[in-house]
């Protein structure tokens, strides 16, 4: 049994995928040609990297356990190990009695009270981290979830239609598919799948790539999606993200080749090219329909507007890689987050920045509330949540369109949703 260089890149590009280090596995993926393998993603399991790693310590271990003549070797390594997995075995099962156990008196005594009271949704957040290390199947009853299902690989991304029920997700498997969340559940739902392809001997077969970034018009009628981006519109050298802008007349892209271009959405013509970045250009935001922000891995902030040649800001101050960049809803502050452990507020007033907020772990991304001028509710106060790489890594949030609770998704495989107001948990 042999694995091969190709091998060795796919399963280190799917751990940094899965590990959400995603901007390291774009990178990774331009520059160890990814794309251009012949290996079929689907077909590799999750956790591939890992699960090899293991099996070759295992192997290792067994072999410096055993003789020459094939005997086994008592007192070499095997012992020591024993030990040790039993007594992380028994640590584990005492663990998981005491949650067990703490989660039985928890339900015994009532805690759930209604719409989170103090007795309630306090108690729970108090003793969170305790149930969270129980190690079983959570059921969720048929009315309160559907199940989207066609994708034949892993899904990346989704991202709500902004006028109807209809849910856009990007996978691995080079589709993106448009499900339909107002329908009958038990009928299942009707999809629109979207295949990326190339033209290869006369027939479209699959470009192998994947669709890690959607993003609806503000109409709702049009959605564009990355794995095609690049070989329908033709200018990037790689890309990463677009973003609509609310006129739904421009696209913005921004890509591996350092550049972000804004298109035409109507003639797929790029109307400029922006190469300001010294390094990937990883997000880009729009201020308003012909300015927005762009983030890279040089650190720099651009502020750029079609028409002109040059930045009309830029905002230094990170000393770190900057994960994201969001303007709040009205456009007056735009806030970065970095790898340096701080999120900050800047201002196109100043050119230092207005807040630099410390926290003691990498902030991966960052929401404004929909609260505020120029939103639908102007009288909330405007609010900005964070998600970092704390005990458990935090990927995503977002908050409910009227601002009222904050949803956060971990890498301990749950959802949460917090009381914005109070700052108590309401459902997990």
């Amino acid at each position: 049994m042999s694995i091969s260089s190709d091998e060795v890149n796919f399963v280190v590009y799917r751990y940094l995928q899965e590990s959400g280090f995603s901007h390291s596995a774009f990178t990774f993926a331009i520059e160890s040609h990814i794309s251009q393998s012949n290996i079929k993603g689907a077909l590799i399991p999750p956790t591939a990297l890992i699960s090899i790693i293991q099996k070759g310590l295992q192997y290792v271990e067994a072999e410096v356990s055993i003789n020459e003549d094939g005997t086994f070797i008592d007192d070499a390594v095997m012992p020591d190990v024993v030990q040790t997995r039993q007594q992380a075995y028994r640590d584990k099962l005492e663990s998981q009695q005491a949650a067990a156990a703490a989660a039985a008196d928890l339900k015994k005594n009532g805690e759930t009270t209604a719409n989170g009271e103090e007795n309630g949704a306090h108690t729970i957040a108090n003793n969170h981290t305790d149930r969270m290390e129980v190690d079983g199947d959570v059921e969720i009853s048929p009315n309160k979830a559907v199940v989207l299902w066609g994708h034949e690989s892993e899904v990346f991304i989704c991202a709500w239609n902004s006028v109807s029920d209809l849910l856009a997700l990007g996978s691995e498997d080079s589709t993106a598919r448009i499900g339909n969340l107002s329908e009958n559940s038990t009928s299942g739902s009707t999809q629109l799948v979207f295949r990326h392809c190339i033209g290869e001997r006369g027939q479209d077969v699959p470009n192998n790539k994947d669709v890690t970034s959607l993003d609806w018009n503000s109409e709702g009628t049009l959605l564009t999606t990355d794995g095609n981006l690049a070989s329908t519109l033709g200018q990037h050298k790689g890309n990463i993200c677009i973003k609509w802008n609310k006129k739904r007349n421009f696209v913005l892209s921004a890509g591996v080749d350092k550049t972000t271009i804004i298109w035409d959405a109507r003639t797929g013509d790029a109307k400029q090219q922006f190469p300001f970045h010294s390094a990937p250009a990883l997000d880009v935001d729009w201020q308003s329909n012909n300015t927005f922000a762009s983030r890279s891995t040089d650190m720099c902030i651009h502020i750029c507007k079609l028409g002109q040649d040059r930045p009309i800001e830029t905002f230094q101050g990170h000393m770190n890689e900057v994960n994201v960049t969001k303007w709040d809803p009205a456009g007056n502050l735009l806030a970065s987050c970095s790898d340096d452990m701080t999120l900050k507020i800047w201002s196109m007033k100043q050119d230092n920045c207005v807040h630099d907020l410390q926290a003691h772990k990498e902030i991966y991304t960052i929401k404004w509330s929909p609260t505020g001028p120029r939103t639908n509710n102007q009288n909330g106060n405007l609010m900005l949540a964070s998600a970092s790489f704390d005990s458990t890594p935090v990927y995503s949030v977002a908050f409910s369109p009227d601002g009222w609770y904050l949803t956060s998704g971990s890498f301990d495989k749950c959802v949460h949703i917090w009381n914005t107001q109070t700052g108590a948990l309401v459902h997990s």
